[in-house]
């Protein structure tokens, strides 16, 4: 099945599958409210930059108070932030992110819509977010997207200037600003006009908050209470929203309810002013569809007739309603209210569609067995399967009892997510224009089921997926993951190698097809003044194992330049799997191909064993032990002095503050280390939710400065300071090849027991000595640092390696 078909029954259908759009409603009271939604004509537009920067309590409102269809279009997948639950960051951050948003918005209600942009890190200014988004193209998507939506009102989340606060902020209210006038206009992206028509909106908001300096102007600000209670929802909209923020696990948002009048305001930029009400002088009823009051009349019909026992007796009024529609003149609201009484009737009718297979992979190019099971749970319903997979069946469905085929796939193509399919740029993805706007893939293995309602024809695109019970989670169903047949991974990513040394590196490949005996490996891109072992060889499975181990040997003879290994089998690059798992969220896999990056490096070590203490979750001590440094994951509640005795270091990972509850208990353990000649080092904290505020040695305050330039000149405030000097000397140089940003949260109000000797900043900004702190306790010393060592290490950067073990390193 084509990527373009299926596209477009996804545009037009509320399909089943867990990222639909709209999912389909099960009880009576979300019936009854998707029925009354069947006379409201009107849609929104939200508008921001990142997951979490959406108004869920708005979406809410919007969503089910209103009933106007809601989107949010977040121009990325918010890859370069934090992770509070795990180690995965850049693009598997991303990931994460994207299905935090989709569980979110199956709570509010919303629709979930993204752009290729890629969030390179936090930037202070947009111009600088547009030099790395490529500006034209996002705008171009943004445009293809509210022709495509059609919204009435576009509403953005931040002002387009420095009340907004991070770059992409402001970059995300400027192209709002910009696509509301491009949409409207024939000349701007006129190759977009085959598919969508040109739009214009009726306003563009800007949603004002009283949070950082975005309360806007009082003066001609709109004012609307959201702080209903819904009672075919059983929830007011502030208790729907903290249940959908509370899905941003990643970013650590669980939120509380609320309840009472909530007023959100509003500033106008664009369009016609609105002075009582989002929606003034919008037509949100038929009227706006020529013959659509023949409708409205039938659509009162059914309201006033709903049996909320019997649902399926509104079947033949919504069959009616679905004829009427066929007569109307083609259009975007046709389209939209033929797909709501098709969901409408799926629900009536009590329609459960499951597509399930018994593994969780399979390989590209294979066919696999799966069984569609379908039920009408409804009594007295005149219900047929037409067909699965194109193969006619003219099934009668029976009352309330499954009916379960069994049929294969055709051959399986990738399930590698959309937006990875080619290499991105710092800033923004490549993706076909066919694929903009979808969170998802829009063409993962799936049953597509043709259905017959009451004389209805119904299209359903089921997933196939893996259904398992899990004795704590009870029953799972996750996606189906089409895999390559073989497969790479590396036991480290990076190897820092110091000239005229050598290290072994373990290759794990693993088959997926069992018809695969073996494959040819050979390794490309080794720079000169590297040397590998073997660079070619084969590898044959037995019928004992899937998986075999290769070691390879890498010598930095003489370079002192770095490169990557590509790894290849048989002629074509290697992929690996690499699979993201939460309870929170659906399980998800990505195809990376298999590349080590090799780099030189001159270090001393004077610390063989450190322990560490983990906080929200990075890779620092992997980075660690790949120097050689013993590290032990030590646990807050159980470190005390003869524990701590053993270590040359102790160190405290990203948000250790933040997160650990147990933390405060063991501080005076750790401060006692130090007093005796042990080193302890944290790394950078938020300046909220400190489980402890004096956490330290010695007093300073936590501010949000930070220096998101990685390039950003650091100047020495002391040359002589035993940590730019011992074991090794810390030069300009290693301050060079630094990834998303020098640091973060940095340090102010510092007491004069501490020597800080690094300053740096952004262009255009005052320099700031809150980088690096460290003072002498007793008989050894402490460190706090917001320096971005948990991505820098990872990432193999020699500099920030060195400086960092300098910074273990017991001072004489």
């Amino acid at each position: 099945m084509s990527r373009h078909y299926i596209g477009i029954l996804i545009a037009t259908l509320y399909i089943q599958f867990s990222f639909a759009q709209a999912p389909t409603p099960r009880s009576s009271s979300e019936i009854r409210l998707n029925m009354e939604r069947l006379n409201v004509l009107g849609s929104v537009l939200y508008f921001a930059a990142h997951p979490d920067d959406e108004n869920t309590k708005l979406i809410s409102y919007l969503a089910s108070e209103r009933q106007v269809r809601t989107s949010y279009l977040s121009l990325t997948r918010g890859d370069g932030g934090q992770n509070l639950i795990g180690t995965e960051q850049g693009i598997e951050l991303g990931l994460i992110r994207t299905q935090e948003l989709l569980q979110a918005r199956k709570i509010d209600g919303g629709e979930q819509y993204f752009s290729s942009a890629y969030d390179f890190g936090f930037s202070k200014t947009y111009d600088e977010t547009f030099q790395f988004w490529k500006k034209d193209e996002v705008l171009r998507e943004a445009v293809w997207l509210i022709r495509k939506l059609q919204p009435d009102i576009i509403i953005t989340r931040f002002p387009p200037d420095e009340r907004g606060g991070h770059g992409h902020h402001q970059a995300s209210a400027i192209l709002a600003h910009e696509a509301f006038l491009a949409a409207a206009d024939p000349a701007m992206f006129p190759e977009q006009l085959s598919d969508v028509s040109v739009w214009k909106a009726k306003r563009l908001l800007w949603n004002t908050a009283s949070f950082m300096r975005m309360q806007g102007e009082n003066k001609d600000q709109l004012k609307i209470d959201i702080g209903e209670f819904n009672p075919l929802l059983g929830k007011s909209h502030g208790e729907i929203s903290a249940l959908s923020r509370s899905q941003h696990k990643s970013q650590g948002f669980g939120s509380a309810s609320s309840n009472g009048k909530f007023f959100e305001t509003f500033e106008y930029v664009a369009g016609e002013r609105a002075k009582k009400d989002l929606f003034d002088n919008v037509d949100l009823t038929w009227n706006r569809v020529e013959g659509g009051a023949a409708v409205k009349k039938e659509i009162d019909i059914l309201l006033q007739g709903f049996d909320d026992k019997q649902p399926q007796r509104s079947i033949p009024q919504l069959a009616t309603i679905w004829q009427s529609l066929q007569g109307l003149p083609d259009g975007y609201w046709k389209t939209r209210k033929i797909t709501e009484v098709e969901n409408l009737l799926l629900a009536c009718a009590g329609i459960k569609l499951e597509a399930v297979t018994a593994m969780p992979r399979a390989t590209r190019g294979s066919s696999i067995p799966f069984k569609a099971e379908i039920i009408a749970r409804n009594p007295n319903v005149s219900a047929q399967i037409v067909s699965i997979n194109g193969e006619t069946l003219n099934k009668q469905l029976p009352a309330n009892a499954y009916v379960t085929l069994d049929r294969a796939t055709p051959n399986l193509e990738s399930t590698q997510p959309y937006w990875l399919e080619r290499p991105h740029s710092l800033g923004k993805f490549d993706v076909r224009p066919e694929d903009v706007g979808y969170p998802m893939n829009v063409d993962l293995p799936a049953a597509v089921i043709k259905l017959r309602i009451s004389d209805v024809p119904i299209t359903c695109i089921q997933p196939i997926q893996y259904r398992f019970v899990d004795p704590v989670r009870g029953e799972v169903n996750d996606y189906l993951e089409v895999v390559p047949k073989l497969s790479g991974s590396a036991e480290q990513p990076v190897l820092l190698i110091p000239k005229g040394e050598e290290r072994t590196l373990d290759m794990t490949f693993q088959r997926h097809d069992a018809a695969l005996q073996g494959s040819s490996i050979e390794i490309k891109g080794i720079p000169a003044g590297w040397e590998v072992f073997p660079q070619q060889f084969d590898i044959r499975f037995t019928e004992a194992s899937n998986t075999l181990t290769q070691t390879i040997r890498v010598k930095n003879s003489s370079a002192a330049g770095e490169g990557t290994l590509d790894f290849f089998a048989d002629g074509k690059l290697l992929e690996g799997i690499r699979e993201i798992a939460y309870d929170h969220i659906p399980r998800q896999a990505w195809f990376p191909t298999v590349a080590v990056k090799i780099k030189p490096i001159t270090i001393e070590k004077t610390v063989a064993r450190v322990g560490y203490l983990m906080g929200a979750g990075d890779l620092v001590p992997e980075a660690l032990r790949n120097l050689g440094i013993q590290v032990d994951i030590l646990h807050a509640e159980k470190i005390n002095a003869a524990s701590l005795a053993q270590y040359d270091a102790i160190i405290g990972g990203v948000r250790l503050l933040n997160v650990n509850a147990s933390i405060e208990k063991a501080l005076p353990a750790l401060y006692a280390y130090a007093n005796n000649g042990g080193v302890v080092l944290m790394q950078y904290n938020v300046n909220s939710r400190l489980q402890v505020e004096n956490f330290a040695a010695k007093p300073f305050t936590l501010s949000r400065a930070r220096v998101t330039e990685e390039d950003a000149k650091v100047t020495f405030t002391d040359a002589s300071d035993p940590a730019l000097n011992y074991p090794n000397k810390i030069t300009k140089q290693d301050f060079e090849g630094w990834v998303q940003e020098r640091g973060l949260y940095f340090a102010e109000n510092i007491d004069a027991a501490y020597r800080t000797p690094l300053r740096m900043a952004d262009k255009n900004e005052p320099q700031h000595e809150g980088s690096l702190l460290i003072c002498k306790v007793g008989n050894g010393k402490f460190v706090y640092t917001g320096l971005s060592f948990f991505r820098q290490l990872p990432a193999g950067v020699a500099g920030a390696t060195r400086l960092f073990v300098n910074l273990l390193a017991k001072e004489n």
